[in-house]
C-alpha cells in the first residue's frame, strides 16, 4: 500500500466515523425524546437527501478541480453541522446535522474514490486499491457508533441523558479535523486531457451503456440492505430495551466484520472475479435477512450482524472496480456522482418507507421483503463483467 493511499484511507475513516456515529446517536435521541419510528425514518433519510442533491455537482467538480478543494469543503461542513447538535440537541437542529454530515461525507467519498481510481494502473490494481480504500468506512462504522454509544451511556449523569448525547456529538464534530490532517499532504493528480475538448453532456447519457444500468440497479439493491440494517437495529433494540452501547455494539460488530473481510479482500480478489463476489454476496444476504429478525437475543443479533458484515463488506470494492472499468477517465467523477445520487435517492425514501412499514407490520417484514428483492437481483449481478463492456466505451466518451 502506498503512503498516499494510506493517508486517504485514514482521512476517509475519520470523516465517515463522524457521519456513522451521528447517524446512530440522532435516532436514539429522537426516540428518547418521544418521536415515532416514522420521524426517526425521516431523520435517517436526511443523511441521504443532501448527498443525493450534491452528488452530480460534486462529481463534476472533482473531475475539474481534483481532490483537495472538495475535501476542505467537506471537512468544514461536517464539523460545523454536527457541532450544532452538541450545542442545541433538538429535533430541528438534528435535521440540519443529518443534512450536513451526509452531504459532507458524500462529496468527500466521490473525490476520494475518483482519486484512488486514477492512481491505479490496471484492473487488478483497481480491485486491490478499492479493497484497501473500503477499509476506512468499515472501520469507521465500528468506531463511530461504538464511541458514540459509550459516551451516551457513560458521559452523562445517567445512561441516555442529554448531556451524554452532547458529548457524543462533540466527539463526532472533532473527527473531520483529523481528516484534513491526513488528506492535506496528498498531491493532486493531473486532470484528464479529454476535459479540454469535452463538450457539455447530460449525466443521464451515462445510462446509455447497459452495463452502467445493470451496475446501478445491483448497487441500489445492496445499498438498501445497509439502509435496512442501519434503520432496523436501533428500532428493534429500543423495542427490546437494549442500551445505546448494546445497539452501538451490534452495529459496530457489523462494521468490524466488514473491515475484517476487506483486509482479506485484496488477496481474495486475485482469485475471484468481481461479478462472482457480488452475486455470492447477494444470495447470502437474502438468506441472512430471512433469519435476522427471528434472533431472540442481542448476542444472536450480533452474530447475524457479523455474518452480514462479512457478506456485504465484499461488495463496494467490486462495484467500484467495475465502474472504473466501464467509464472513461474524464467522466469517472460524474459516474461516481450518478451512482451516489441513485443510491441516496433510494436512501431518502426507503427509511421513511421502512418506518411506516415497521409501524404498521413490524420490522420483520421489512427484512424479508428486502431479502427477497436482493435474492432475485442476484441474476443481474452475474452479468456484471467489465470485459464485456470495454468495447462500448465509445458510447460514453
Amino acid at each position: 500500500m502506498s503512503p498516499d493511499l494510506a493517508r486517504l484511507i485514514a482521512g476517509q475513516m475519520f470523516l465517515h466515523a463522524c457521519m456513522a456515529g451521528t447517524r446512530m446517536a440522532i435516532p436514539l435521541l429522537a426516540l428518547n425524546q418521544g418521536f415515532s419510528a416514522v420521524a426517526v425514518g425521516a431523520l435517517l433519510a436526511l443523511f441521504a437527501f443532501s448527498p443525493m442533491l450534491l452528488a452530480l455537482p460534486a462529481g463534476r467538480y472533482s473531475d475539474r478541480r481534483g481532490l483537495q478543494k472538495i475535501m476542505r469543503i467537506s471537512v468544514v461542513l461536517a464539523a460545523s453541522g454536527v457541532l450544532l447538535s452538541a450545542l442545541w440537541p433538538n429535533f430541528a437542529v438534528m435535521c440540519l446535522s443529518a443534512l450536513a454530515a451526509g452531504g459532507a461525507t458524500g462529496m468527500a467519498v466521490i473525490a476520494l474514490q475518483r482519486h484512488v481510481g486514477r492512481m491505479a494502473k490496471d484492473p487488478a490494481a483497481l480491485k486491490v486499491a478499492f479493497s484497501w480504500l473500503s477499509l476506512g468506512p468499515a472501520v469507521s462504522n465500528f468506531v463511530g457508533p461504538v464511541l458514540a454509544g459509550l459516551l451516551i451511556d457513560y458521559a452523562g449523569p445517567e445512561a441516555g441523558h442529554v448531556s451524554g448525547f452532547r458529548w457524543a456529538f462533540l466527539l463526532m464534530a472533532v473527527f473531520p479535523l483529523f481528516t484534513w490532517f491526513w488528506v492535506r499532504p496528498v498531491p493532486e493528480l493531473p486532470l484528464s486531457p479529454e476535459l479540454a475538448h469535452d463538450k457539455p453532456r447530460r449525466a443521464l447519457d451515462l445510462l446509455a451503456e447497459p452495463m452502467m444500468r445493470r451496475l446501478l440497479g445491483v448497487n441500489w439493491l445492496l445499498s438498501s440492505c445497509w439502509d435496512v440494517h442501519t434503520f432496523v437495529v436501533p428500532v428493534l433494540g429500543h423495542e427490546r430495551g437494549y442500551s445505546a452501547s448494546v445497539v452501538g455494539s451490534i452495529l459496530g460488530s457489523f462494521a468490524l466484520a466488514a473491515a475484517f473481510i476487506r483486509v482479506c479482500l485484496p488477496f481474495i480478489s486475485r482469485h475471484v472475479k468481481e461479478h462472482q463476489i457480488i452475486t455470492g454476496a447477494m444470495v447470502c444476504t437474502a438468506l441472512l435477512f430471512a433469519v435476522y429478525p427471528l434472533m431472540p437475543t442481542a448476542v444472536a443479533m450480533g452474530v447475524c450482524s457479523v455474518l452480514l458484515g462479512l457478506v456485504l463488506g465484499t461488495v463496494q470494492p467490486m462495484i467500484m472496480s467495475t465502474l472504473h472499468q466501464i467509464t472513461p477517465a474524464h467522466r469517472q467523477g460524474e459516474a461516481l456522482g450518478l451512482r451516489l445520487m441513485s443510491i441516496n435517492a433510494s436512501s431518502v425514501l426507503m427509511p421513511m418507507l421502512f418506518g411506516a412499514a415497521g409501524a404498521i407490520a413490524g420490522v420483520a417484514p421489512v427484512f424479508w421483503v428486502v431479502g427477497v428483492a436482493v435474492g432475485m437481483g442476484s441474476r443481474a449481478a452475474w452479468g456484471l463483467r467489465p470485459s464485456h463492456a470495454s468495447k462500448h466505451h465509445e458510447t460514453l466518451s
